[in-house]
């Protein structure tokens, strides 16, 4: 009888153990699937949040994790800056940062989006210009699209030794930067920059244009400075080819250009409406009432319809051209000095009922 109840003692301590056990063992496995829970969310759970359809994040060239992790909080990209740090140290991202623009889209996990920086997947930033009369406005314009330094790009546009090589002067530089839309990655450096400029520049001169250049004896430089000159002087497209004409009648006997806008470029004064004596006088390179043939660099940066006026300009007898006295903008052509002498008293007189005096 007591080695029955012994026995049966021993059953239920057998018993209570195995029930603790299983106790523990559930709650081993709770603890666990709840950890396993919560690094799965880490990893996987969405950590980009906000009703945009995409964030944009610029990763500087040089940068760390911590300058990366802070662009994206203090953005308000991501909202548990501790998840993605551990994330990031399991997928080794400090060692793999990649620079440049990136889309980031709402509902990315850490691991989404480390993966994304990862990969160095950048969006190129579209870049549009049209017209920059001097140099220093350009880099600056530049300089706020990307991220290179405007003192960088300067530097190598007034680098004489660096545009010898492509047969380019600081002058001249300008001419390469033909406005248009073009497409870079953020993180672009100056001298990329240029290399894709100076690629952009000699796809647009191809061969037929090239020969048409030739045909008027010009250079690619020539004609882009003299479609500079034509940009300025003229917004009436209809016009263009046939002012064109006249600047290439002048040149090919010799004759000086005689054009206002560059005198308003070697006085520094584009707001200039009225030509005077003392702007014709002044001392410069540019001004073409001084000075034989084209000036040594490009007045602005003339758009493709400019240049392409200078290919095909017109052929004809004028040699002088004047504003029209109604101020619309378009021009009288004159053949003879005396017809046009005839046609600027017009317009003189026009500024002066206008009380136009400088």
């Amino acid at each position: 009888m007591a080695k029955q109840k012994k026995k049966q003692q021993k059953k239920k301590g057998g018993r209570a153990i195995r029930y603790a056990i299983v106790i523990v063992v559930l709650i081993l496995l709770a603890v666990g699937a709840r950890e396993a829970w919560r690094y799965y969310h880490m990893i996987y759970g969405e950590n980009v949040y906000g009703d945009k359809d995409k964030y944009v994040l610029y990763i500087p060239t040089g940068a760390d994790f911590e300058t990366v992790r802070d662009s994206l909080h203090q953005n308000s990209i991501i909202q548990d800056t501790a998840s993605f740090r551990w994330v990031a140290n399991q997928m080794n991202y400090s060692k793999n940062i990649q620079p440049g623009r990136y889309y980031i889209k709402p509902g990315m996990s850490n691991r989404a989006l480390l993966k994304l920086l990862r990969s160095g997947a950048k969006k190129p930033v579209k870049v549009t210009w049209q017209k920059f009369r001097l140099k220093e406005n350009y880099v600056s314009y530049i300089s706020d699209k990307l991220e290179l330094d405007s003192a960088s790009l300067m530097a190598l546009l007034q680098d004489d030794v660096f545009l010898r090589q492509y047969g380019l002067t600081p002058e001249n530089v300008m001419v390469i930067f033909i406005p248009d839309t073009y497409e870079f990655y953020w993180n672009t450096s100056a001298s990329d920059f240029f290399d894709r400029m100076w690629k952009e520049y000699n796809k647009f001169w191809m061969d037929q244009r090239k020969r048409k250049a030739e045909q008027h004896n010009l250079t690619p430089v020539e004609a882009t400075i003299l479609a500079s000159i034509l940009e300025e002087e003229t917004q009436v497209e209809k016009e263009m080819s046939k002012i064109a004409g006249v600047y290439l009648n002048r040149l090919h006997n010799n004759w000086k250009l005689q054009a206002d806008p560059t005198v308003k470029y070697a006085v520094g004064d584009f707001s200039i409406r009225r030509v005077l004596d003392k702007h014709v006088n002044t001392e410069s390179p540019y001004n073409t009432y001084r000075n034989q043939g084209i000036p040594p660099g490009p007045i602005c940066t003339p758009p493709i319809n400019a240049i392409e006026s200078v290919l095909n300009a017109e052929e004809h007898d004028y040699y002088y051209f004047c504003a029209k006295p109604d101020m619309s903008g378009e021009h009288v052509f004159a053949k003879t000095h005396r017809q046009h002498i005839r046609n600027a008293r017009a317009f003189q007189r026009a500024l002066n009922e206008r009380n136009i005096y400088q």
